[in-house]
């Protein structure tokens, strides 16, 4: 037989785009339309739905950048059509290859009743299921003319991401506003031959099925009459029946579906939009899940449920329903889908416990996955904390995207820094916006990386970011793949039923240890550095208003702020977002986060200080009182504790012969050269030089930075090709005060000026450096080099509860893709037994590379900390103006001295006037083990909860002391509940004594008597 694939296939496009398409809606009139345009913020239902309006007409340009149109749409059945299905076509001049990134619907009834979300691939309202005839039609759309900010030509600097600068030109057309009949046979139609027609696509050529569905085609396009469509649809379906009723080999891949809407909680769009998304978003899926009875949907972050109920109560009254009848799913557990490298360890923690406690408060539902599809690689210490909040499954997608190397697992175990396991799942359909194309399905199963042992895997399904869900097309698809031959199977089930199935499958599933790097979006650790500050001050301004209110309120009945602080936590959870805190969001979403951080640091420091107060006693005494908020003892106060204190010895600053100034003090020598770089820093007790010979510390450089695209997402290896030192000198000052000796340098370079405050203090071995930055350049990458002389294989970087080790090596791909990765408040690199730390209060980003010196043998291993960048998408003004930052260079430090100036320098000391020495809530006698909070319980019970872990990667047996009379104790999870089975530690005394293992996370909780 004569090879005619090509022409059959070629003639189904276009008979269904042609003629087959255009038939679904074979009648209809045109409706009415008027419109009222709020140019501000969106205004109440009530006010869009009763104010007044003016004609405008299909063709007529609407919607200002970031605007709101109220359409009023009205219209008549035509007598004609009774008994038809007849559905109102709004198009609000959509391009359906962009859901989710334009202007957007939600439909009302007169009474203020939400109908249905319109979006690019979700055009449709039904009016009636048959109609009369007759029928008066009358409905509102909330219509949001967000601009289109990633085009076709994407990555073009624009203004429209801030509406200051967006201007008021009419964004969008009005396309289609139509009354029409619906001929639901002809749809059927275009549902069997575009599954057909993609499962076509996908099989083997030289394989039977392939020829069967080419033939079953050609037979359905024969009896189609093209100028009757609607007529032969039905006979065209008869063509079809068999092959569609062939069922799938016992073999096939099994992929549950599940509907799904990844909508990100700021991006593209400001905070305020998402709101709207998500009600546009659920309000579709509620009326889709009345008319699908096998479709499933699941919404995670708990911060959108939140927002629903908060703006649309008779949207959330639907959700609940939903939730209630088990077929709209809470997942995730998590207040937002956030960025896990950068939130710290307290913070990553509280994501679970606000997120599946808002689930179990609002909905009953206990979550067991955590679902992060969309998040740009996870830290090493995730699996703990997933436990710890008493989850024990991990979903993501975004791993896929990495440039050069291919996970080798879709399914297993993953291992966190302290040997806990999670099951985890990344769908092989490599997408979360599954649409359930024949080659998505297809490439699911060929991609599937662990075949031959397992099965199953997970597709989520339907358009994200406000392209309104899951669609009743995929739903029909998923429909007809049940079980066909060919294909894989298709599900609507539940992420719980997925993951029971495949953990039951799968009971030997392989091991990744540490981790989850993705290699690509590598500039989120840098990009927007004023967000990346706001959220590192509130992280440790929160560890600090609850310590000293849980002190103050034990100590003296001082009011502990449990709503002001549950208020402040979720502020600070949701600027975690995987697009907020990482720094790739419009400029309006970044000018807002750094209000509301002010904001909240204004709150956060209101309460220490009047919890401080509180403690402090007679502040007409006259007396000084230092509080230490950090977990280690500092200057002779304890952690936790206040006192008073004197100040050390001062250090000696003398010129140096070759230019510049030495300064000493006593523990450590450091010689600043002439044109303001560190050339040296002496650890006198270990007789020990830092810097590597004939190199400089704190060398500031900088490179080109323009990546092949995602600007403030990328930065791609090339950028290390062209460097600029920066080592010209305006000024070069001593500078003695308060015991600290140092030197303040001047710079300029290109349109920008950095000031560097460089001492050293009293009494320790540490060179703090101060660097404020007046930046304007564009496309530019800023780092401080700190080119140290240590031979070291691996270096040490703070994660959640813990630190994780990089190679300084590229011996692999693996290790050469890491060329930029995250670290928290420290970088630690050591020979046995004399190390170096790198301490910092707010940057993120870094390198290390290693080396051989070739005149003096020996090793360098340089650590450069990422400081700025300047992308100019998608906020065109990124970064730009004055920013300061604070590191320390620690030369002899082990690894619990890094922890340890870590704390201190992101949690400076306070002083307060007053009398009384305030004692610490708690102790623990062993400094490799760090409280990471206090607090009293959530429940506002009065007991006092105490989380902590072992630091340093080592055993530890320490014993906790408390400050109070103890009631009841119990070992909890993270949302403070006792955990079954665990093995309350044994008392001792006025404490209880405690054994940690490795990064161990322990959360006690204590009753008061």
């Amino acid at each position: 037989m004569h090879d005619d694939r090509s022409l059959v296939e070629a003639r189904l496009k276009r008979v269904l785009d042609e003629r087959i398409r255009p038939a679904v809606y074979p009648e209809s009139v045109p409706l009415d339309v008027a419109v009222l345009t709020v140019p501000g913020e969106p205004v109440p239902v009530a006010e869009g739905l009763a104010g007044p309006t003016v004609p405008i007409a299909v063709g007529d340009r609407w919607g200002a950048p970031w605007g709101t149109s109220w359409f009023r749409v009205s219209g008549t059945v035509p007598q004609a059509w009774a008994g038809r299905t007849v559905e109102a076509l709004l198009d609000l001049g959509f391009d359906e290859n962009m859901p989710g990134f334009q202007c957007e619907g939600l439909v009302y009834r007169p009474d203020g009743t939400p109908v249905k979300g319109l979006n690019p691939r979700n055009q449709w309202v039904r009016v009636g299921a048959p109609v009369a005839g007759g029928e008066e039609v009358l409905l509102h759309i909330e219509a949001a003319s967000n601009p289109v900010i990633l085009d076709y030509h994407p990555f073009l600097p624009t203004r429209l991401g801030d509406k200051e600068t967006a201007g008021g030109e009419p964004q969008y057309t009005l396309a289609r506003m139509d009354l029409a009949v619906f001929d639901e046979n002809v749809w059927n139609l275009v549902q069997d031959l575009e599954v057909l027609g993609e499962l076509m696509q996908e099989l083997p050529v030289d394989g039977a099925r392939r020829w069967d569905l080419l033939r079953a085609i050609g037979r359905a396009l024969d009896a189609i009459d093209l100028q009757d469509v609607n007529g032969t649809a039905a006979a065209a379906r008869a063509e079809l029946v068999d092959v569609l009723a062939t069922p799938a080999e016992p073999s096939a891949h099994r992929i549950s579906a599940v509907g799904h809407a990844h909508i990100d909680s700021a991006w593209l769009w400001p905070l305020r939009e998402t709101v709207r998304k998500v009600a546009r978003t659920t309000s579709n899926m509620t009326a889709l899940l009345e008319d699908e009875p096998d479709f499933v949907f699941a919404m995670s972050q708990a911060q959108q449920f939140a927002w629903i109920k908060e703006h649309r109560p008779e949207v959330y009254a639907k959700v609940k329903k939903a939730v209630a009848d088990g077929r709209f799913v809470p997942s995730g557990g998590m207040w937002v889908e956030s960025d896990t490298n950068m939130p710290g360890s307290e913070a990553m923690a509280r994501q679970f416990v606000h997120g599946k406690r808002f689930f179990l408060d609002e909905f009953g539902i206990e979550n067991d996955e955590a679902w992060l599809p969309d998040t740009f690689g996870f830290a090493a210490g995730l699996p703990q904390i997933i436990k710890a909040a008493g989850s024990k499954w991990l979903l993501t997608q975004k791993i896929s995207w990495s440039q050069t190397n291919k996970f080798p697992h879709h399914t297993f175990q993953w291992e966190g820094i302290d040997g806990t396991r999670i099951f985890t799942h990344f769908p092989p359909v490599d997408t979360y916006n599954c649409s359930m194309k024949g080659s998505e399905i297809a490439h699911a199963a060929k991609n599937f990386k662990d075949k031959g042992v397992a099965q199953h895997s997970l597709a989520p399904s339907g358009w994200g970011d406000g392209g309104g869900g899951t669609t009743r097309e995929m739903i029909a698809k998923a429909a007809r793949m049940r079980s066909l031959e060919g294909s894989a199977t298709v599900t609507w089930e539940t992420p719980t039923d997925f993951f029971t199935k495949a953990e039951a499958e799968y009971p030997n599933a392989p091991v990744w240890v540490g981790e989850l790097y993705l290699e690509l979006h590598r500039a989120t650790l840098t990009s927007q550095a004023k967000t990346k500050q706001g959220n590192r001050r509130s992280e440790h301004l929160l560890r600090e208003a609850e310590m000293w209110a849980a002190t103050a309120a034990v100590r003296t009945g001082f009011p502990y702020p449990y709503e002001e602080l549950d208020r402040i936590w979720k502020t600070v959870l949701l600027h975690q977002f995987h697009d907020i805190l990482p720094g790739s969001s419009i400029a309006w979403v970044h000018r807002e986060a750094e209000r509301t951080y002010a904001a909240v640091a204004e709150e956060l420091n209101a309460i220490v200080d009047a919890a401080q107060r509180a403690l402090a006693g007679d502040t007409a005494a006259g007396g000084t009182l230092l509080f230490n908020s950090a977990p280690h003892l500092r200057g002779g106060v304890p952690a936790g504790g206040a006192a008073t204190v004197t100040a050390g010895s001062g250090g000696r600053l003398a010129p140096r012969e070759a230019g510049g100034y030495v300064l000493d003090n006593g523990l450590l020598q450091v010689e600043i050269d002439g044109r303001g770089l560190v050339v040296s820093a002496y650890d006198i007790g270990a007789e020990r030089e830092t810097v590597a010979p004939g190199r400089a510390a704190n060398l500031l450089q900088i490179h080109p930075d323009f990546p092949n695209m995602w600007d403030a997402w990328d930065v791609d290896a090339f950028y290390r090709n062209t460097v600029t030192d920066l080592t010209d000198l305006d000024d070069l000052t001593p500078v003695e005060e308060d015991g600290s000796v140092g030197v303040r340098i001047v710079r300029s370079f290109g349109d920008s000026k950095v000031t560097q405050l460089l001492t050293l203090a009293p009494g320790v071995k540490r060179l703090d450096i101060d660097t404020e930055v007046d930046w304007h350049e564009t496309e530019k990458f800023l780092k401080a080099a700190f080119p140290l002389d240590i031979h070291a294989e691996r270096y040490a970087s703070e994660t959640q509860f813990g630190h994780f080790y990089r190679a300084t090596h590229t011996n692999t791909s693996w290790e050469a893709a890491k060329f930029e990765a995250c670290n928290h408040r420290f970088v630690h690199l050591e020979e046995p037994g004399w190390g170096v730390a790198l301490v910092n209060d707010s940057t993120y980003g870094h390198d290390v590379t290693r080396t051989v010196r070739a005149s003096t043998a020996g090793t360098t291993t340089t650590v450069r900390v990422s400081l700025l960048r300047a992308p100019r998408f998608p906020d065109p003004e990124t970064d730009q103006g004055v920013h300061r930052f604070r590191h320390a260079l620690v030369p002899g430090a082990t690894i619990g001295d890094a922890v340890r100036e870590g704390f201190r320098i992101n949690l400076p000391e306070r002083r307060v006037v007053g009398d009384r020495t305030v004692a610490p809530l708690v102790t623990v006698d062993n400094d490799a083990v760090v409280v990471s909070a206090v607090k009293l319980a959530d429940d506002a019970s009065g007991d006092v909860v105490v989380r902590l872990y072992e630091s340093t990667g080592g055993r530890a047996r320490v014993r906790l002391g408390a400050g109070f009379e103890l009631g009841d104790l119990a070992v909890t999870d993270l949302l403070e509940r006792p955990l079954a089975g665990a093995k309350v530690p044994e008392r001792a005394g006025d404490g209880v004594q405690l054994t940690l293992r490795p990064f161990e996370l322990v959360t006690l909780r204590f009753g008061r008597s």
